[in-house]
């Protein structure tokens, strides 16, 4: 008989990892993966990123309310523009804080615990809100909303990577990216259409309504397979794994893959081992797509997304601006969510990127060539000043920055946005992967929260076209990043990713 034949179907590599022969594994991989039955694994995936939606709610949480409490009749809620900017930032600062805590949780409390503590500091924010008599609550209630942002940007994304299976890994990664969204929509709406019944008072009450609901279903879901076994935990992730995948489907095999990778890693992760390229290059990797994506400059537009249409003069109410990004975002993140799994991570990076760095390069390019009596850029030189100034007569050169602004928006949400919390979850190794996502978190966030401060100063020192150029630059750096530092991961398990950049074989990823 030919050796092939001859060899078990497991087998060791030089590293000591085990995986299936290239062409078994795949024959026995597909037919799992048509075997499996996925609505438990889909309603327990749907109760977590419960968690995304509050986190959108929340993050434009003050669009419709900076307004109302400008003009507010109490001198003790009212917001002047120093207070009103920093109600608007502290959300950050809180989420770069519950990204940081967040590296000693998920090891701690697991991926499932952690999504349900975030419940606490988003409850006791919301209330403080709600009940708010100062501005000093409202800045607390801010920041402890902020802080659960922070907890359940770096937790859902482990859960939910850890749970699936690669048939689907790739759709439902998009799905925190696809809550964010409806959460920012579902605020828009009640701030809008029922902003006659709802005040600000109450909007921060109906924010606590998905914190509930998330709350109760997962009490009733598992935890991460993976997480129990690095728990010692074997008889009841055996059971999470059952659930979660059918007791008709072979999901034993499944899990003495799971255990086989288990067993060649140590709990948690030394300081002489931060020096294996094993742990430190996927960590490098997910933190430098998290920096890179936030100097695209994505936060600065949806934060100054009014000024800047108002100061090129868009044919486009006010009112409606932000709704209208929403939707853009949420059609693009559904399309990267059907085709992450067909077409793959790196191509729609790619895409992503590039549609990024075409719009941010058009829109400053407009800026500084297009003439102020044309663009209805009076006083070029100030976002905050132009809020209030009479806008000038719309003329059909202004529909440039609005087509521009939504396919940056498209772009991002088509890649860079979900595609990078997929690839962090992914990537990271087991047992740094509660430490690195935290630390992914918290990068993106201080990132995030330096932009929104310098990008003011920057355009009253030099112009608004110099953070789009700035922009469009980081845009170019990200193809390259994608194309030099970036694997493939569809399709694979996340046993096979280890496995890469345990011994740098890339057969283990074709």
């Amino acid at each position: 008989m030919e050796p092939s034949l001859q060899e078990p179907l497991i087998r060791k590599t030089s590293s000591s990892y085990q995986t299936f022969p290239e062409s078994t594994g795949k024959r026995l991989d597909k037919e799992y993966l048509r075997s499996l039955h996925n609505k438990r694994l889909y309603l327990a995936v749907f109760a977590a990123v419960l968690g995304n939606f509050s986190f959108g709610f929340a993050l434009v949480y003050p669009s419709p309310v900076i307004p109302v409490l400008e003009a507010h009749a109490s001198p003790a809620l009212r917001l002047d523009q120093h207070t009103a900017s920093w109600f608007g930032s502290v959300f950050t600062l809180g989420a770069a804080a519950g990204g940081l805590s967040a590296m000693l949780l998920n090891d701690r409390l697991g991926r499932k615990l952690s999504i349900m503590f975030s419940a606490v500091p988003s409850a006791v924010g919301y209330g403080l809100m709600a009940g708010a008599q100062g501005i000093w609550m409202l800045l607390l209630g801010r920041m402890l909303t902020g802080y659960a942002g922070g907890v359940t940007s770096a937790s859902i994304p482990v859960y939910i990577s850890e749970v699936s299976h690669p048939g689907v890994r790739g759709m439902l990664g998009a799905c925190p990216q696809i809550m964010a969204v409806l959460g920012a929509l579902g605020l828009y709406a009640l701030g809008k259409y029922l902003g006659l019944v709802l005040d600000w008072r109450w909007l921060a009450v109906a924010g606590e309504v998905p914190v509930l609901v998330m709350i109760i279903l997962l009490c009733l879901m598992p935890n991460s397979p993976r997480f129990l076994l690095s728990q010692g935990k074997d008889e009841e992730a055996l059971g999470s794994l059952c659930w979660l995948r059918g007791k008709d489907t072979d999901y034993a095999r499944e899990y003495e893959q799971i255990k086989d990778s288990m067993r060649k890693q140590s709990q948690r992760v030394s300081c002489t081992e931060l020096k294996d390229p094993f742990i430190y290059k996927p960590i490098l990797i997910a933190v430098g797509m998290r920096f890179l994506q936030q100097l695209s400059g994505v936060t600065c537009v949806l934060v100054y997304l009014q000024s800047i249409f108002k100061k090129t003069s868009v044919i486009l109410k006010p009112e409606y601006d932000a709704a209208l990004v929403g939707l853009v975002r949420l059609f693009s993140v559904a399309i990267a969510a059907v085709s992450m799994d067909k077409a793959g991570r790196k191509i729609l990076l790619f895409v992503s990127a590039g549609v990024m760095l075409v719009s941010n390069l058009t829109m400053g390019l407009y800026i500084h060539f297009v003439p102020a009596s044309q663009n209805g850029t009076i006083a070029n030189r100030t976002l905050v000043s132009s809020a209030n100034l009479p806008a000038e007569p719309t003329n059909y050169i202004t529909l440039i920055p609005l087509l521009a602004t939504m396919f940056f928006i498209m772009g991002y949400a088509m890649g860079w946005g979900p595609i990078t919390w997929l690839l962090m979850s992914e990537i990271l190794p087991l047992k740094a992967r509660g430490v690195a996502s935290g630390l992914c978190v918290v990068m993106s966030w201080l990132t995030a929260f330096t932009l929104t401060q310098f990008f003011l100063r920057v355009v009253e020192s030099f112009g608004l076209e110099v953070p789009f150029l700035f922009f469009a630059v980081i845009c170019a750096g990200n193809i390259l990043f994608t194309g030099c530092c970036v694997p493939e991961t569809k399709g694979r398990s996340l046993e096979q990713i280890e496995a890469f950049f345990r011994t740098g074989r890339r057969s283990f990823m074709r």
